[in-house]
């Protein structure tokens, strides 16, 4: 068999072992393992199994993922996030669908505190949900908005996805940062308007709040929020400020986030603890898949394979919508089966030489390519953000009422895709003013 026949049989053997649910980073591993021995011979696969994961995992940005990871599980675990809920829901709250744009509002702060669109989603969902629901909001319009406003997570900085895109290819993560900002503002504005648009068309979804709340009472929520506020001050605004880079934030974001818990007195032992064994489980987990990444990233090149892909889409790179258009729908099928990170990693080493041929901003495509993963969060079959919600709120909301819900912001979404490639200057206005 021919080292391109290897490599294409590899990637069949691959899709069969996700397919059959085994763990995304361990069927990478797998097989590219047992390719590399077919192409190289054990002795050479072996050496690369042992030099490839440490050159990886090793690189000195990769150590802020885990340090913004528990940032958002302090602020998560000791509930620092209902501060920001409950003070847009004070001023928000008699707007048509007020208390559903209080909390896309709230998951946009909150956002700014972690890099995960499940945290984001699971965190909002556990206060917004409930408080819309007992005031005779409709469950899909409820578990909708929170499910999709959890994608913000993965836009507004700090952001997992773009550290780690930054990472591989190899671009700098400040800029993706600054870029993120603009695509997570345009996402927030077009799910405010598909909330405005679905309760003026029907206004039985939101039932308008009567509660008067006096000006004294705005302000005094505000003050709640501001523990969360000043985080968020402290670490992006050191962070684009250059008191300390990207890497550095995140260990000063951990620091923080604790310190702001421990005055709060909610740092209780117990959910101290919850956050470092749920940030050990999520950075395990995604470095696993980082390093299968990086090992098919060398079976497909010592294969042939992904040449041989490139080539065979590379008439594309002569018009880049179309090979943006290309790009947008594989992430999208991946997206419905596969987790963003895994997703991202086994595509790039495909994607990014042609998106580099077509003079693309890698800015601006990894923003892109950050906003097409996290479509896939709320789409089924595997809609994570939906499946996360759904637990939380218990049996209030089944998945398939979540799923029904987030239908309206998939297809806002899809048309924000749109736009992103129409006027790229969302997402790259913001890095070219630094």
């Amino acid at each position: 068999m021919t080292d391109a026949g290897i490599g294409l049989l590899g990637i069949l053997a691959l899709l069969v072992l996700i397919a059959a649910n085994m763990h995304i980073g361990i069927a990478l591993i797998l097989v590219s393992y047992v390719g590399l021995v077919a192409l190289v011979g054990s002795q050479a696969a072996w050496g690369m199994l042992e030099v490839v994961p440490y050159t990886f995992i090793s690189n000195w940005t990769l150590s802020s993922v885990p340090m913004f990871v528990f940032m958002g599980y302090i602020c998560f675990k000791a509930d620092l996030t209902r501060g920001l809920f409950d003070a847009a829901r004070l001023w928000l709250a008699r707007l048509p669908g007020g208390l559903a744009i209080a909390s896309i509002f709230g998951c946009s702060g909150f956002a700014a505190v972690t890099g995960s669109s499940v945290a984001c989603a699971a965190a909002m969902g556990k206060v917004a949900v409930p408080e819309m629901l007992r005031h005779g909001y409709n469950a899909q319009l409820a578990t909708g908005t929170v499910a999709a406003a959890g994608t913000i997570g993965a836009l507004i900085p700090p952001s997992i996805l773009l550290i780690v895109f930054g990472v591989v290819a190899q671009v700098s993560i400040n800029d993706l940062f600054l870029g993120g900002i603009g695509a997570g503002i345009a996402t927030a504005v077009i799910y405010v308007a598909v909330v405005l648009l679905r309760v003026t068309l029907k206004p039985s979804l939101a039932p308008s709040v009567t509660e008067r709340v006096s000006w004294r009472e705005k302000f005094m929520a505000l003050k709640g929020a501001l523990p969360v506020m000043l985080l968020i001050v402290g670490v992006l605004g050191g962070l684009f400020g250059g008191l300390f880079t990207a890497t550095q934030a995140g260990a000063v974001g951990a620091l923080l986030s604790m310190g702001v818990a421990a005055c709060q007195r909610r740092l209780t032992w117990t959910a101290f603890s919850s956050a470092v064994v749920d940030t050990l489980a999520t950075c395990g987990s995604l470095f696993i898949v980082t390093i299968g990444a990086s090992m098919l990233t060398r079976f497909l090149t010592m294969s042939g394979v992904g040449f041989m892909i490139s080539d065979a889409v590379g008439w594309l790179g002569a018009s880049p919508v179309l090979l943006l258009l290309a790009i947008a729908l594989v992430y999208l099928v991946l997206g419905m089966f596969l987790e963003p990170i895994g997703a991202m990693l086994i595509t790039l080493p495909i994607f990014l030489p042609l998106v580099g041929a077509a003079d693309i901003s890698m800015i601006w495509f990894g923003v892109f390519v950050a906003k097409l993963l996290e479509v896939g969060m709320i789409t089924p079959p595997i809609g994570m953000n939906v499946f996360v919600l759904s637990t939380t709120v218990g049996r209030a909301a089944p998945a398939d009422v979540v799923f029904r819900g987030v239908m309206w912001f998939f297809v806002a979404d899809i048309l924000l895709l749109g736009l992103l490639i129409w006027l790229p200057g969302i997402i790259t206005f913001i890095p070219s003013l630094f």
